[in-house]
């Protein structure tokens, strides 16, 4: 079964029945911040990863210089 357009407008005239304008508004805000919130998150633990490799890489060079 194909999702067509009319399809897809009886699909969102019953969402905006059921769940109302204002609902619809503050879910989409929700939604907005949990995935900002999300990408946050993931760029934090990709930087602390960065910093801790590089933590970790540091100790190695320090014995290979001092030899």
């Amino acid at each position: 079964m194909r999702l067509v357009l009319p399809n897809c407008l009886v699909v969102a005239a019953l969402i905006i029945l059921v769940f109302g304008t204002k609902k619809l508004r503050t879910l989409g805000g929700d939604l907005g911040s949990a995935i900002k919130g999300f990408k946050k998150a993931m760029n934090d633990d990709d930087d602390s990863a960065k910093k801790t490799s590089a933590e970790e890489e540091t100790p190695a060079q320090k014995l290979s210089h001092k030899e």
